[in-house]
């Protein structure tokens, strides 16, 4: 069986295997076929593929030779005229968002893993690529606040005056946002936190920031580790002590997305207007539309206050190689659940995981989630 990996487009550096995961890839009896300069942008080159194991193709000659297809972000259109039908892809495709695009991977006949899709269980955690890659954005969320405040993040007092330490909010205690306290707090700052789910009060509160709790939240237990919607009242009290918090905040972190839908909207405009001259908003939700109205996706946006806002989605490819790192072993632990210790397809749709993450199928779009928000 040939498995082929490809480059990604301009503007993502991250690469789905990286040379030191091909041993794991090779021992399942695979050939591994790598793209020019697939690797290139997280520091992996073609020669060190190559004595890992791996050979050297164009584009084409993969698409049109391999029965697994390794690509973090979708195929393009003149992928899809080469591509071979019933090869295997495996990528995050957002298949909740992008039905279309899988209706026309469904009748070009593909097998689509989409991980982003994978359900979050105890036994699934080792393929979880959401978690992996969040806590790469919770990280580097706070980094790029820290460098484009113009004051200090710790406090300092020095023999010129005292500097009192910045004041950051978190809005949303996922894995990117629990991240985002905790690396806040290893440069100094005072944290408040704010979550819909009081489950991860004790969680933020171990990590040495402030709770903000708002009574009435509906129950996100059954909603697998994501947030949910809810009702018009809670929403204008969480308003409320939203604007409370933010306008005594330095740096706001926003994370809250829900799945298949638009992100919530946290922060309105009144509430950033609120917001003091030099303030950092980092909006990790800018993909799906923002948490806040002014939120612009790949993009710096400065008000007429001056509150910078800065609504980067994939922080993670601005930390190629632990990204990949961490984003190869979670396919490569999926990887283990579809493939046999010949080396052959061993697709079963009794493996909850396997089911999960299965988008299109023999045709069709399989996915009860995908099917459930589109019909």
């Amino acid at each position: 069986m040939i498995a082929g990996i490809l480059k990604e487009p301009t503007g993502e550096n991250r690469v789905s295997f990286l040379p030191e995961h091909l041993a794991g890839l090779l021992k399942l009896n695979i050939e591994i076929w790598v793209q020019e300069n697939a690797g290139a942008a997280a520091y992996a080159t073609n020669e060190v593929y190559q004595q890992a194991g791996a050979s050297i193709h164009s584009r084409s000659e993969i698409l049109q030779n391999a029965q697994i297809i390794f690509s973090i972000l979708p195929l393009t259109n003149d992928d899809l005229q080469i591509i071979k039908p019933g090869t295997v892809v495996i990528g995050v495709y957002q298949p909740l968002y992008n039905y279309a695009e899988m209706q026309l991977w469904a009748n070009k006949n593909l097998i689509t893993f989409s991980l982003d899709t994978i359900p979050r269980t105890t036994r699934a955690q080792s393929m979880d690529v959401l978690s992996s890659q969040a806590n790469i954005a919770g990280y580097k969320a706070v980094l790029l606040a820290a460098a484009n405040y113009g004051r200090y993040f710790p406090m300092f007092i020095t023999a010129a005056g005292s500097i009192p330490p910045a004041k950051v909010l978190v809005l949303g205690a996922g894995v990117a946002g629990l991240q985002a306290i905790a690396t806040a707090k290893r440069l100094g700052a005072v944290i408040e936190v704010f979550d819909t789910r009081p489950a991860v009060k004790e969680e933020v509160m171990s990590l040495g920031a402030k709770f903000v709790e708002v009574e009435g939240a509906a129950d996100a237990s059954k909603a697998g580790g994501y947030a949910v919607e809810q009702s018009a009242e809670y929403q204008q009290k969480q308003q409320q002590r939203i604007a409370e918090a933010a306008k005594k905040a330095d740096i706001i972190i926003t994370t809250a997305q829900i799945p298949g839908k638009k992100a919530p909207l946290l922060l309105t405009e009144a509430m950033i207007q609120q917001m003091r001259n030099g303030s950092i908003i980092v909006d990790l939700a800018a993909a799906t539309g923002g948490n806040t109205p002014l939120t612009k996706n790949n993009e710096t946006v400065v008000t007429e206050n001056g509150v910078t806002i800065m609504g980067y989605s994939n922080l993670p490819g601005t930390m190629p190689f632990d990204a990949s790192k961490l984003y190869g072993k979670n396919v490569f632990n999926f990887l283990q659940l579809i493939i046999s210790k010949e080396g052959k397809l061993n697709i079963s749709f009794d493996d909850d995981i396997v089911k999960g993450c299965c988008i299109t199928y023999n045709g069709k779009i399989v996915n009860e989630r995908v099917l459930a928000l589109n019909n």
